[in-house]
């Protein structure tokens, strides 16, 4: 027996696409006593996972010299907002490497977006309106 035939799972429509290499800014929902609050995660999607229960991403960064990742599901209710700040140029699919290098050497170069002729067509049309 599948999962997929008990429950089917729904994305979260807050979530845009996100790859390896991004970095993100993820705010969540939290409630303590009787208050709720946005918490807010900032850094790089090192692994996405798809699966049969909608998946995650794990994101992580580094605080006062020390590596902090965590993982959010895709699916979950409590996600209030992915923003992507950069698209990093990567070659892998999990960026477990990143765990072992320094500050300097974490960086990534930043990723071209493809520019297509219908795009430039249409900045073309708004800047001649």
């Amino acid at each position: 027996m599948d999962i997929r035939e008990l429950v089917e799972p729904k994305m979260n429509p807050n979530i845009p696409q996100i790859s390896p290499g991004d970095t993100v800014k993820v705010s969540l929902k939290i409630s303590e006593g009787g208050k709720e609050r946005l918490q807010y995660f900032q850094g790089m999607v090192i692994r996405i996972r798809r699966g049969v229960d909608g998946g995650s991403f794990t994101v992580r960064r580094v605080t006062y010299g020390i590596g902090v990742e965590r993982t959010f599901p895709l699916q979950s209710p409590l996600i209030q907002s992915v923003e992507v700040l950069k698209h990093g140029k990567v070659r892998r699919a999990k960026l477990y490497y990143m765990r072992g290098l320094s500050a300097r050497q974490a960086r990534l170069k930043e990723r071209q977006e493809k520019i297509t002729e219908q795009a430039v067509y249409q900045e073309e049309e708004t800047e001649s309106s």
